[in-house]
């Protein structure tokens, strides 16, 4: 198993366990006629179970583990002996996690908090065996029941990001760099388009110990709201964040215009979900070390509107700043 790869979509194909069969029996004793019945129920199938755990940051066992089934009710025996119930099949998947049926496109369920279950199947019940049928004019009844068939069920996860913070930028804006700066998140960085393939998240931790999460969303494009580039499949993530950081290239280093960049990142959050417009935010203006960030940095200001903290994720300047910001507007905005 490739343990690094990311996975945000992925299938399961389940179904839960069958109830075991009853049993039609009858114990031999003298002086009772035909033994009398001591035919045991069977037992219950297991139940598929999905349950929501902050250990799992990616759907990847699913992805490589796509038919799972839970177990089956054994039968019942002799003796009055019920059957063994199946044992739960226990699907864990990360905080954050929608449920779709695959098939319908049916929505199900959205775990979002740790330790939240939802029951996609539930196990078939056993059958009854033949002491249920025994009355004062049937004493030596052979009836008993077939266990319940277990449910099939072909299941959807589509992975949102549970995060307090967004980052979010064009490629090379130094989103990585940034968050390796603000908190424990080590991801992987060059200067090239897509360095990050997959959301990372970091945790920011204050001198009070007091913590938020920052989520770096993968290098959007112009488009990306109508599936150009890494397009929803990443931009989903940013749904769940409490605020956004636009993190700009204020040097245009790759050429770009900053304030243009800025524009096009809230046009193409905006069209992709038209609520993102009220969700609250910050701007941050990274690479303030190289020459060409003061020019571009009084043009922005005069074409945006907006006043950005000035960073540089590579010496670290104005990031003790960014960082206390980042929380302050965190907390003003859950009061």
């Amino acid at each position: 198993m490739k343990s690094h790869k990311f996975v945000d979509n992925a299938v399961l194909y389940t179904h839960s366990g069958s109830g075991g069969n009853g049993c039609a029996s009858f114990r031999r004793e003298k002086f009772v006629a035909k033994g009398g019945p001591d035919g045991g129920d069977g037992g219950n199938g297991g139940s598929v179970i999905i349950k929501a755990d902050k250990d799992e940051s990616s759907l990847i066992r699913i992805y490589f583990q796509p038919h799972q089934h839970a177990e089956n009710g054994t039968q019942g025996m002799g003796r009055q002996m019920y059957g063994k119930n199946g044992k739960d099949l226990i699907v864990k998947v990360p905080c954050g996690t929608e449920i779709w049926d695959k098939d319908t496109g049916e929505f199900y369920k959205d775990l979002v908090e740790h330790g939240e279950e939802w029951v996609a199947a539930k196990g078939g019940k056993g059958g009854l065996g033949n002491i249920h049928w025994k009355t004062s004019v049937n004493q030596a009844p052979r009836q008993f029941t077939p266990g319940e068939k277990g449910v099939e069920i072909n299941l959807r996860f589509k992975l949102k990001i549970v995060a307090d913070v967004g980052l979010v930028g064009f490629p090379n804006a130094g989103k990585s760099s940034l968050l390796t700066k603000i908190s424990d998140a080590h991801p992987k960085i060059g200067s090239y388009p897509f360095t990050t393939l997959n959301p990372i998240i970091g945790t920011l931790i204050m001198e009070d110990y007091s913590r938020i999460t920052c989520a770096d969303i993968p290098g959007l494009i112009e488009g990306a709201h109508a599936g150009h580039g890494l397009g929803h499949n990443f931009l989903r993530h940013i749904e769940r964040s409490s605020f956004l950081a636009y993190v700009i290239d204020m040097a245009g280093v790759d050429t770009r215009e900053p304030w243009v960049d800025y524009k096009n990142l809230c046009n193409e959050l905006h069209l992709y979900k038209e609520d993102l417009k009220d969700r609250p935010y910050m701007v941050i203006a990274n690479k303030m070390d190289l020459p060409e960030f003061e020019e571009n940095y009084a043009k922005f200001v005069k074409e945006t509107g907006e006043t950005p903290y000035k960073v540089s994720s590579l010496t670290g300047d104005g990031v003790a700043e960014v960082k206390v910001a980042m929380y302050e507007t965190f907390v003003k905005n859950h009061k």
